[in-house]
């Protein structure tokens, strides 16, 4: 066991834990003047293999990060995130030796030598790419009865909060390495919860952006319906800066077509009192789940700084659920075949049915704790012209969308909708799987496409859970302002302890105990 020294808090390392990550050459061995970006990127990479053995976080370190940044120190930009390192899920394309595995073992080989444009976008102002993000296997898209946050090639992702807690799926890793400090900016993917709830869980900012602001492409696809990537980030600040910078038109993803039409000043217009004279609406029907004293206590900040609260006690969600599930098997397998084929030959599943082969004959590595029924319910799906597909999809975007948030809106006469995003975190169970004691209301932005934020909302027990802003079709921009003005209220955050258990914490601990007899 080896004593690292963490500011803050004691922690033994053991020798064996965490994945084996890839070390850029000699970063630090050389005692030569580093450049800003030099410097800001070998301090990242410290910090992910001294914190990363923890939490299983990060799949691997870009070799070539080093060389990204003394690029950038030889030739600096005023870009808004220049010298920046920024983690990337590995279900999104990078450029350079690392593979896009989507936690598979099926896509070990996957090095396809191109930028995603998100990626692109974020090296035009000077991000260094650090490294690949660890996440749930195919983005939670295989088995329900999955562990979240768990891939064969990455392990289990944990949260920095407890160490035996789940981080949420699918964009674990990426939350995580932001609440721990490795980095401060990370960049998700989210078909229905998979920026918001890891973001909620682990106490950071998370922003699922309205569909079509941020492109698509080259990235491992479940649903081209509500599929995005978003940013992860340590404030409200950082993830505007973020999703300023990776939103835009892209000519392959027809969904982007209004992107830099809409696309806004995100990050500079934020303002700290754009609760005032707001009204809001409070999501009464998607509120509890041992939320209620941090959420009562945020609603209490939002109306000090000026909002008008609006309780909204009822909402009937029943064309959504059944509906959107059959979308996403349908849009899975489509999507899925069709990406595959772009893949080098290296890769040899070039199917969704190849892939369902691939577990099967390495079962032991891919398949030790749950199966993939939900690969196996997609792949007897008939296609993009099946009218149960195309029925289902129409019913839950009308659910969700018109008569969903759109009437929420209109009927209340309110801004944007609030609520707590996700119950704290449980614990993660190899034997049950994962066990969501409730959720909140993150579906109906999922499926409507409608913009989604998440900011820390406060504590229960020592573990963090968010607050939800939800808002119309291209409302990112007044999310982010409304999320501003409540982070800026609310101060500064517990930050994590890499606590084994909630259970050991010194406030917790000694109620554990038996008591003395009165």
């Amino acid at each position: 066991m080896v004593r690292l020294a963490i500011p803050g808090f004691a922690l033994l390392l053991s020798a064996c834990a965490g994945p084996q990550l890839a070390r850029p050459p000699a970063y630090l061995d050389a005692p030569l003047a580093l450049g800003p970006a030099q410097a800001a990127t070998a301090q990242a990479i410290a910090r992910i293999e001294q914190l990363n053995p923890f939490l299983n976080a990060v799949i691997a370190v870009d070799p070539t990060a080093m060389e990204q940044a003394r690029r950038v120190d030889a030739s600096p930009t005023e870009g808004t995130l220049a010298g920046r390192p920024v983690l990337i899920k590995d279900n999104i394309e990078t450029a350079g030796p690392l593979p896009t595995t989507a936690g598979s073992l099926a896509l070990a080989n996957n090095v396809t030598n191109r930028d995603s444009p998100v990626v692109a976008r974020l090296r035009s102002q000077g991000a260094i790419i650090i490294g690949k993000a660890n996440l749930s296997e195919w983005a939670n898209m295989r088995s329900s009865d999955s562990i979240s946050g768990w891939s064969a090639v990455g392990g289990q992702a944990r949260n920095p909060y407890a160490l035996d807690r789940n981080g949420c799926g699918s964009s674990t890793g990426s939350a995580a390495a932001v609440a721990s400090g490795m980095v401060r900016l990370a960049i998700g993917t989210e078909t229905d919860g998979s920026i918001t709830c890891p973001a909620a869980m682990n106490g950071i900012v998370g922003m699922k952006p309205t569909i079509g602001l941020v492109s698509r492409t080259h990235v491992v696809p479940i649903s081209s319906s509500q599929d995005t990537p978003g940013p992860l980030a340590a404030s409200v600040t950082e993830a505007a800066q973020l999703l300023e910078v990776i939103s835009g038109n892209d000519p392959a993803d027809p969904s982007t077509k209004e992107a830099d039409r809409r696309k806004a000043d995100l990050s500079d217009a934020l303002d700290a009192n754009a609760l005032a004279g707001n009204r809001i609406g409070v999501m009464r029907f998607a509120s509890g789940f041992g939320t209620e004293g941090p959420f009562e206590q945020a609603l209490a900040l939002l109306s000090s700084r000026g909002a008008i609260l609006v309780d909204i006690n009822s909402f009937d969600d029943d064309g959504i659920g059944a509906n959107e599930f059959q979308v996403l098997l349908t849009e899975f397998k489509a999507g899925l075949n069709a990406y595959l084929a772009t893949t080098p030959p290296g890769v040899t599943t070039r199917t969704l049915a190849d892939v369902i082969a691939f577990n099967k004959s390495h079962a032991a590595r891919e398949m030790p704790l749950f199966g993939q029924d939900i690969f196996e319910k997609a792949q007897q799906t008939k296609g993009l012209d099946d009218p149960d597909y195309l029925k289902a999809r129409r019913t839950s975007f009308e659910a969700a969308g018109r008569n969903g948030i759109d009437r929420l809106l209109k009927t209340h006469r309110v801004v944007a909708l609030v609520g707590p995003t996700m119950p704290p975190a449980w614990k993660i169970d190899a034997v049950n799987g994962d066990q969501l004691p409730g959720a909140g209301a993150g579906s109906l932005a999922a499926v409507a496409g409608y913009p989604h934020l998440t900011v820390p909302m406060g504590m229960v027990k020592g573990l963090p859970v968010g607050l939800s802003f939800i808002g119309p079709k291209w409302s990112d921009s007044l999310l982010l302002d409304l999320g501003f003005a409540f982070e800026q209220a609310r101060g500064p955050f517990p930050r994590p302890r890499l606590l084994p258990s909630i259970e050991t914490a010194p406030e917790i601990a000694p109620a554990l105990e038996p008591q003395l007899p009165l």
